[in-house]
């Protein structure tokens, strides 16, 4: 199994990629994503695979199921039940987590979308950060809950794939120059900007595009939708 690595003052950040799971094609190798159309079981196998990997406990890890949104979910629970290694039910609807908890992992699933995680005095948060959830609330939100500290913004879909319509270069045209090139966007650009507007001044960028990069990231825009998931994952201590 193959993952990159980063860190954050007082925490740990993981993007995983496709390689070293059990899934079969489209969906080799490590999908992550239940809700894709691959075997739940072996899924669930790659869910287990990589909490080993990683070394954190895969039944605290707190996810949701994501819709292109706004909402951070909190986690402050350490009892709370979890939903990645036994998704008996559907995790609650969130784009973003957040927690204060040592060892509290917090993941979300993405395969073109942009995996960020912030950490500050107030915590941690990890979001799954697509156009629509940047042009919302969804990063103030969280800087605003962990108190603003540092971020990593992990592999996406780079401006070189990302051809994009009117509704997105206006929900972004109060950024500044350089964000679009024609109708190509740079979302780690958005990404970034958005995070120095609400108060983070250390950024880390994985400068991978998981639409160029086959061989190692899923990608909704380049499989058509047939694809599997990666993960960003995150936790304090």
């Amino acid at each position: 199994m193959e993952w990159l690595e980063a860190g954050l003052p007082g925490a740990t950040v993981c993007f995983t990629t496709r390689r070293g799971g059990f899934s079969s094609p489209p969906y080799e190798s490590l999908n992550l994503g239940i809700l894709t159309g691959d075997d739940r079981g072996t899924v669930l196998r790659n869910r287990a695979r990589t909490a080993a990997a990683l070394g954190i406990d895969g039944d605290r890890l707190r996810m949701g199921l994501q819709v292109h949104g706004s909402k951070i979910l909190p986690h402050n629970d350490p009892d709370a039940t979890g939903h990645f290694l036994d998704p008996v039910t559907d995790p609650p609807e969130a784009d973003g987590h957040v927690t204060g908890l040592s060892r509290l992992p917090l993941l979300v699933l993405t395969a073109d979308c942009l995996p960020v995680a912030v950490s500050g005095p107030g915590g941690l948060a990890m979001l799954h950060c697509g156009w629509r959830g940047l042009a919302g609330s969804l990063v103030a939100d969280a800087v605003a809950a962990v108190g603003g500290g540092e971020a990593v913004i992990g592999p996406g879909i780079g401006p070189c794939c990302f051809e994009v319509g009117p509704e997105v270069v206006e929900a972004f045209s109060g950024l500044g120059d350089g964000l679009f090139d024609g109708r190509q966007c740079d979302l780690p650009g958005v990404a970034e900007r958005l995070l120095r507007r609400a108060g983070v001044d250390r950024i880390q960028t994985a400068g991978h595009c998981t639409c160029c990069e086959s061989d190692d990231f899923f990608s909704h825009r380049r499989d058509g939708g047939i694809t599997g998931r990666q993960a960003g994952i995150a936790w304090l201590g």
